[in-house]
Formats: structure tokens, C-alpha cells, sequence
């Protein structure tokens, strides 16, 4: 397990003859699968080791005697999966001198692309959908130091605009299709299987841009190949009714979620996903506002996970299905962000209990309390 890693590792805090050594970051943790060498600039912000949750709440739902999972991405440095990516895709950048690094964003990308760059000392250009950003993800872009452009037009509009500026323009692109963000991703397969001693039944994920889904195939394959694990998993992906692409082999000209990481209408890794759902045979499937909230809601009440509303959806989708799994399966849900990313969605989506005015003295305050 991720935890038993970092236990050894723990074990080298003040012994007489060792010092402690914290997790290196994912490139040290897993250079020999990793496309580096050794002119290579590890660009880092520790990212990786994000716990694997087990989530009981769940487990009861489903039955079955089912133990589930959450991957909670939600963790890493800038708050979401894609850091993973960005590690590598900007290590690689630096490596071939580059000085500036463009993107297309919803929310995530744009944070994660930013404080890397940073970290690099490069120049980051983000192309965001005017109005269709969640503010905690803007704020990080602007804090870490982004030239932000918010364009008329929605995600698949800005991403066709970066590609371009890329082809015809010295900055790097790092959005997904950059090959180097599927290779930092992989690593959350690893991971999961190095924390389970097995690769998990089922792989719950939410899809956007499908990047992820195509880099947790690719992980999970490396190590069955290599014999680490026995098994490769069905990839469950899902995505919001309004914002389906996958779901319905179409292109969405305005899609619509609450969701934001994943109101992406027209995938650039489509092909990639549809071979990962045909080779593991998986599933692609939609699942409402409604069921993403209610996912959403249940994480935090009950299992006491923040996670941001795309990060749901894996686990609506699993409710969604419950019927169809299998006694004494392990399954894991992707949560690939952190609920700090939206705000106003959790001030909006909640059934705590919030008593405003309330006069400051012990007795009317135990009152409200119900004493």
C-alpha cells in the first residue's frame, strides 16, 4: 500500500545513523517507468502518494460484501490529478530549454500548468471559457502567477486555439494531448496496485478530456505486463448527462454540467478512451446534476471527503451500477479534485445545518444546540 511506502519511509526519522527522507515527488518514486534521463530537470512539488480511502459508507450501499475505494487525487500540491501529469510535462519542457508553456483550462489544468511553470521559472499562458471557470481554480492560476486569457467560447474552442498557437509559436503546449501529462498520470495505476497488492475489479473514473482514463489503462498494463499484478480492471468511465461525448460517439457544441472539470464537449483522447473501453471491457455510462450532487453530498457527510463535483461522478456512476457488481469485488473511485476548487457548489449543495443571528451567550447558544 501507498501508506506501508511511506511507513518505510517514516522509519528513518531520528536514527542514530539515518535521517528522515520524505516522498521525492512521483518521477524519483518511479523513474524506471518514466521517460526521463538524466538531463532531465525534475520539476516537483511532491506530488503523488494520495491516500487510497476505504469508503464504508459505500461498501454498505453496494453490498455484496464489496470494499470500495477512493483515489483521492484531490490531494496532490495544486489540489487535483493533474499534477501528476504537469511534473512530467514540464520537467520535459525544461529539459529542451523551453520558456514558456500555453494551455487550455476549465479549472484544473490551468492551476496545476501555472504553479509548475512557476516552479520552473517559465512563463505560463492560460486560455480559459469567460464565465465557465470555477473561482477557486482561478484564483490559484492568478496567484501562482498565470497570463490568463478568457476567451468568448467554450473549452473545445480554446483548446483548438492553443493547439495552434503551439504549432506556430515558441510555447509548449501541456494540455493532455502533450504526451508527457499521460505518462506523470499512469502513475496513480501504479499506486493503487502497489497500496492493494492487485489491481482492483472495477476503475471508476470520470471522463473529460479522457486523458486520465487513457493514462490509468496505460499504468495498469505496465505493471500486468510486468507481472507486478494478476489482472487488469474493467474502466468504468462516466460523465455528466449534459456534457456525454463518450457516452453518445458524438461531439457536444454546448455542453452543460455542474460539473466544470468535465463540461468538455468534444475529447481530444477520444480514441484512446473508446480503446480503453473496448479492451477492458468497461463501460462508458452518463449520470445526472442530480446524481453527481447526491455522490457529492454522501462523500462528505458521510465518509468525510471534500471532493469537487467531476470527482463525484465516479462514484454516482457506481451507484448507478450497483447491480451489476460482483460479490467480493474491489473496486476503486477516482476523486480528481479537491472540493476547495468550487466553493459556491458546496455553499449551494449541502444539508448542514447553518443558524445565523444567534445572540452571543452560553444559555441561547446551548439552546441552538439542543441542550
Amino acid at each position: 500500500m501507498v501508506n506501508q511506502l511511506l511507513q518505510k519511509l517514516s522509519k528513518k526519522i531520528n536514527n542514530k545513523n539515518k535521517t528522515f527522507k520524505q516522498w521525492p515527488g512521483l518521477i524519483q518514486a518511479y523513474e524506471k517507468w518514466l521517460p526521463i534521463n538524466k538531463n532531465t530537470p525534475i520539476i516537483t512539488l511532491q506530488e503523488g502518494a494520495t491516500p487510497l480511502i476505504e469508503l464504508e459508507s459505500i461498501n454498505k450501499l453496494i453490498g455484496k460484501n464489496v470494499k470500495v475505494y477512493a483515489k483521492y487525487d484531490g490531494l496532490n500540491p495544486t489540489g487535483s490529478f493533474k499534477d501528476r501529469g504537469m511534473t512530467m510535462a514540464i520537467s520535459k519542457a525544461k529539459e529542451n530549454n523551453c520558456e514558456a508553456v500555453i494551455c487550455a483550462s476549465t479549472g484544473n489544468t490551468s492551476a496545476s500548468a501555472a504553479a509548475y511553470a512557476k516552479r520552473g521559472n517559465m512563463r505560463c499562458y492560460v486560455l480559459i471559457p469567460d464565465g465557465y471557470v470555477a473561482q477557486g481554480k482561478l484564483a490559484q492560476a492568478l496567484v501562482y502567477g498565470a497570463e490568463i486569457l478568457a476567451i468568448k467560447g467554450n473549452f473545445d474552442k480554446a483548446l483548438k486555439i492553443v493547439q495552434e498557437i503551439a504549432k506556430n509559436y515558441p510555447v509548449t503546449l501541456v494540455n493532455s494531448v502533450n504526451p508527457y501529462r499521460l505518462q506523470g498520470q499512469k502513475t496513480a495505476a501504479f499506486e493503487i496496485i502497489d497500496s492493494l497488492n492487485e489491481a482492483p475489479d472495477w476503475l471508476c473514473i470520470p471522463m473529460g478530456n479522457a486523458g486520465n482514463i487513457s493514462a490509468y489503462w496505460m499504468g495498469f498494463n505496465e505493471y500486468y505486463k510486468a507481472g507486478i499484478s494478476k489482472k487488469l480492471p474493467k474502466m468504468m468511465g462516466f460523465q455528466a448527462k449534459g456534457s456525454a461525448p463518450l457516452v453518445l460517439n458524438k461531439t457536444i457544441e454546448n455542453p452543460e454540467t455542474i460539473a466544470t472539470a468535465i463540461r468538455i464537449g468534444n475529447p481530444v483522447n477520444r480514441e484512446k478512451a473508446i480503446e480503453v473501453n473496448k479492451n477492458s471491457n468497461g463501460k462508458f455510462i452518463s449520470v445526472t446534476d442530480e446524481e453527481i450532487i447526491n455522490a457529492y453530498k454522501l462523500l462528505g457527510s458521510k465518509e468525510g471527503i471534500f471532493c469537487e463535483p467531476a470527482s463525484a461522478a465516479s462514484v454516482a456512476g457506481l451507484i448507478k451500477l450497483k447491480e451489476y457488481v460482483v460479490e467480493n469485488s474491489k473496486i476503486v473511485c477516482v476523486l480528481t479534485g479537491n472540493g476547495l476548487k468550487d466553493p459556491d457548489c458546496a455553499i449551494k449543495n449541502n444539508d448542514s445545518i447553518f443558524k445565523s443571528g444567534i445572540d452571543p451567550s452560553i444559555e441561547i447558544v446551548a439552546k441552538n444546540m439542543g441542550f
